[in-house]
């Protein structure tokens, strides 16, 4: 017996493809999931200094610790102050800032 495939059942096959990669590709981390604008700050042994369009959810180190942050971005950034992203220190919404004189933000997540 032979069986005979018709061009719908190609067509559902490929269409049934076609979908499958656009959720694969939705999934993807990329400019969607990012902050727009610049999170500013300031150390004292490297200068001024800023992270621009940070993508969410990253951990970003801040160069020998900052004494002073400022949040322009669209997006809420959460500052720590050790380098991994886990000993809070404050949360800045977009437009907010903060002075760390006497110790130091290390880390700061977005998103």
């Amino acid at each position: 017996m032979t069986t005979t495939r018709t061009p719908s059942g190609r067509m559902g096959r490929a269409a049934l493809a076609a979908g499958a990669a656009l959720v694969l590709f939705a999934a993807l981390p990329g400019s969607a999931h990012a902050a727009t604008g610049t999170f500013f700050y300031h150390s004292t042994q490297s200068g001024d200094l800023e992270i621009t369009d940070p993508d969410n959810g990253e951990c970003y180190l801040l160069l020998q610790g900052a004494d002073r942050v400022d949040n322009h971005t669209d997006t809420v950034a959460r500052v720590y102050y050790d380098q991994g992203c886990e000993e809070s220190a404050d949360l800045l919404v977009p437009g907010d800032g903060r002075d760390f004189r006497t110790d130091p933000a290390r880390s700061v997540q977005f998103g």
